[in-house]
């Protein structure tokens, strides 16, 4: 499978590739507020490129459950000095992490190379332009409602048939607007808007969520989901469980993970390919 992205090619046939995650937010759930400084931020991108990472996800909005949304200047003040500065010194993807088409678009002139947007393109009518424009690699997640909102008693008939039934809605929706099908990547919004019982099942069923022939993107990172099996309370105690469900989800063919300590997932996903490939 080949994920296009601009003028590149994600070939996602044989490895699995890890997306880092840089928050520039004071009040993400795991990291926020450590890395809201240029050099800081700079420094942790630097790092989890040579630990493995492909692509670097800079993300200016906290989508945390209950976080409030902030203002598309405000996003672009805390994200665009990031973008500039590590394309200047690095040629590897980067992806902004907005549902905002003003901050998209800022982005992408910037040299993001991926949007990443957890209202699946469903929150700004103008995002949907924005992408098919650009020809950017556009990553389409599943979110009940909104991060303020999306844990008020989510209720599905049927979680895992609504999330591949969203997902295929949008394929023929972004297509027809003009957003090349090989340019998109689904990701089924583990945690957002999702009890769980809801993320168990989806995890469960990951070779079926993603619409025939499009990549799907995982991201189960440190998730309090993950805090109530294990009863790690701080986010980085969750870390060797997100590197445990990263070998399981590479063992049912899941290629992109989105993470935030990379090194440990990258072992992960070798050790698995190296047992799905008998050497």
């Amino acid at each position: 499978m080949i994920w296009k992205i601009l003028d590149r090619q994600l070939d996602l046939s044989r490895q699995a590739h890890v997306m880092g995650i840089l928050n520039m937010t004071p009040d993400s759930f795991s990291d926020g507020g450590r890395f809201d400084g240029l050099e800081a931020a700079l420094s942790h991108a630097r790092t989890m490129i040579d630990e493995g990472a492909s692509i670097i996800d800079i993300g200016g909005e906290s989508t945390r459950p209950g976080a409030l949304p902030i203002s598309a200047e405000e996003e672009i003040q805390r994200t665009m000095p990031v973008i500039h500065a590590l394309r200047r010194e690095w040629g590897g993807l980067i992806s902004i992490d907005t549902m905002k088409a003003a901050v998209a678009k800022a982005a992408l002139q910037a040299g993001a190379d991926i949007v990443n947007d957890v209202s699946g393109l469903t929150a700004d009518p103008e995002m949907i332009r924005v992408c098919a424009d650009s020809h950017c690699g556009v990553i389409v997640m599943h979110m009940l409602g909104t991060p303020a909102d999306m844990q008020n008693a989510p209720r599905y008939e049927d979680v895992v048939g609504d999330v591949l039934a969203f997902f295929r809605e949008r394929v023929s929706t972004l297509t027809q607007a003009g957003i090349a099908a090989e340019r998109l990547c689904f990701d089924p919004g583990i945690g957002f808007g999702k009890t769980q019982e809801h993320n168990l099942a989806l995890l469960r069923d990951l070779k079926h969520l993603a619409p025939s022939g499009y990549p799907l993107l995982l991201g189960v990172s440190r998730k309090s989901f993950i805090g109530k099996i294990t009863g790690a309370e701080l986010p980085a105690d969750r870390d060797h469980a997100t590197i445990a469900l990263t070998a399981i989800a590479r063992m049912h063919g899941i290629m992109l993970h989105r993470v935030h300590e990379v090194r440990g997932n990258v072992a992960a996903l070798r050790v698995a390919e190296a047992l799905l490939s008998g050497s």
